[in-house]
C-alpha cells in the first residue's frame, strides 16, 4: 500500500504587532528580550530625524535621516504611519513592512499611539500591545535614572506620558511593567497566543487537516 503523502505546514500570512509605552515604561528592554527568545519575529526600523543616542545604530536601530528627507518620504506616500513628537519626526516604511508579512513572517512595530492609530487604520488586523509603567512616580524615576535629559526634558516627557496613558483603551492588550520577568512572559504569552488562533493555525495546517478529514 502506498503510504499518503501529508503536506507540511507552510506559513501564513505573518502578523503584524504593535508595541507601545510612554518613555521609559521598559519597551525597548521588553522588546529586546522577546526578540532574543523568539527567532521567527522581526522587528521593524523606523525612520527618525532625530539624532542617534549613545549605543544606537543607523540601520539596526533606526535609519536616522534629515528633516528634508523625512518629508520626501511623505510626499511619496512611503510611510504607512508617521508622527511628529517634540521636534522630532517617526516613520515606518510600508513597501518593507508588507513584504515581511507577504512573507508569512511575523513583524513588530514600537511606535507611539498615534502610529499606533493609522497602522490599524491601513492593517485592521494588527495586534496592538500597550506597556504600563507600575506608576508615574516610578517612570519620571526610571527617566531621572538614565542621566541622559535635562529636568526641563524630563517634564516635558512627563506631560506626554499622561497623555499616552490616555490612549490605552485603543490597545488589544495591557501589560503593567512592574516586575520585569513577569511583564516579559506576558508579551511572549500574547505573542504565542495570536499564533495559536484558529484562522492563522487553520491556514498553516491546512493540508494536514485536509488529509485527516478525507478532503485532500
Amino acid at each position: 500500500m502506498t503510504q499518503s503523502t501529508i503536506e507540511q505546514p507552510q506559513p501564513a500570512t505573518g502578523t503584524l504587532f504593535v508595541v507601545s509605552a510612554p518613555s521609559g515604561a521598559g519597551k525597548t528592554s521588553l522588546v529586546r528580550a522577546l526578540l532574543e527568545v523568539d527567532s521567527q519575529l522581526h522587528l521593524s526600523v523606523s525612520y527618525t530625524t532625530r539624532l542617534p543616542r549613545p549605543g544606537e545604530v543607523n540601520g539596526e536601530h533606526y535609519h536616522f535621516i534629515d528633516a528634508n528627507t523625512f518629508d520626501a518620504m511623505i510626499k511619496d506616500n512611503a510611510f504607512v504611519e508617521y508622527a511628529r513628537v517634540f521636534e522630532h519626526a517617526y516613520g515606518t516604511a510600508e513597501s518593507s513592512l508588507r513584504e515581511v508579512l507577504q512573507r508569512g513572517e511575523d513583524l513588530l512595530l514600537e511606535i507611539d499611539w498615534q502610529g499606533a492609530r493609522q497602522v490599524r487604520e491601513r492593517i485592521p488586523e494588527t495586534v496592538s500591545i500597550f506597556i504600563l509603567p507600575p506608576s508615574l512616580a516610578a517612570l519620571e524615576q526610571r527617566l531621572r535614572g538614565r542621566g541622559q535629559d535635562s529636568d526641563a526634558v524630563i517634564a516635558k516627557r512627563m506631560t506626554r506620558a499622561r497623555d499616552e496613558l490616555s490612549h490605552y483603551c485603543e490597545y488589544d492588550y495591557l501589560i503593567a511593567n512592574d516586575h520585569f520577568d513577569t511583564a516579559s512572559a506576558q508579551l511572549q504569552a500574547i505573542i504565542m497566543a495570536e499564533r495559536l488562533r484558529r484562522p492563522r493555525q487553520s491556514d498553516v495546517y491546512g493540508g494536514i487537516l485536509a488529509e485527516m478529514l478525507g478532503c485532500g
